[in-house]
């Protein structure tokens, strides 16, 4: 997504984030949907999510992994508020939108598309058809969005499809979205610390081991 000049400062997010979190405005969502489970299919493992569903004009209805095999989960970083994020894959017009999004704050994780159906997350059909993305608020110029708990429950979630999918954990099999052939965007950017990142993916992942 476009990066925006005017975006609104880190404190003023981080001081938001518990009126952003109770707030029906996120979403058109009533109270009983938003505690609705979210449809992963994904089975134990899977942190808590919450559904908010992009608009259909923003995902091709699929039936993986029967139809297409999953085999790989692709970092994204907003360039948005988690807010926006929301708002732009609900918008039918934005012909965008990824399975999931990750709010800096809070770690809260927000479930676009099922993981059955293609998301339109790389800008590369194939890798489209064979990856869960993953989007993390922020931007690619500040690593002060790249918090704790963004990483620990992105890793958690990254630890959980991996196991459902037997996708190796390993830097050949989660990319970032620069890494996606024809790609014109460079998220996750220099300041996501892969290292630090596939360490949690990898200590997660023993709870699915066996």
């Amino acid at each position: 997504m476009a990066h925006d000049p005017s975006r609104p400062t880190r404190r003023r997010l981080i001081t938001g984030a518990a009126a952003l979190a109770a707030s029906a405005a996120l979403t058109p969502l009533t109270a009983a949907a938003a505690r609705k489970p979210a449809p992963h299919g994904g089975g134990g493992g899977y942190p808590p999510v919450q559904w908010v569903p992009a608009s259909p004009s923003n995902f091709t209805a699929a039936n993986r992994p029967t139809q297409y095999p999953v085999n790989m989960v692709v970092v994204h970083v907003t360039q948005e508020t988690y807010k926006d994020t929301l708002r732009l894959f609900q918008d039918p017009g934005h012909k965008a939108a990824a399975h999931y999004v990750v709010r800096s704050a809070d770690g809260h994780l927000a479930q676009c598309v099922k993981e059955r159906d293609v998301a339109w997350h790389a800008g590369n059909w194939s890798f489209n058809t064979r990856s869960i993305g993953i989007e993390h608020e922020g931007w690619i110029d500040d690593p002060t969005w790249f918090t704790d708990v963004l990483y620990e429950r992105s890793a958690q979630l990254t630890a959980a499809v991996c196991a459902r999918y037997r996708i190796p954990v390993d830097r050949a099999h989660i990319i970032g979205h620069v890494e996606v052939p024809g790609t014109d965007h460079h998220d996750p950017g220099e300041y996501w610390d892969w290292a630090r990142y596939m360490e949690l993916v990898v200590a997660a992942s023993w709870q699915h081991a066996g």
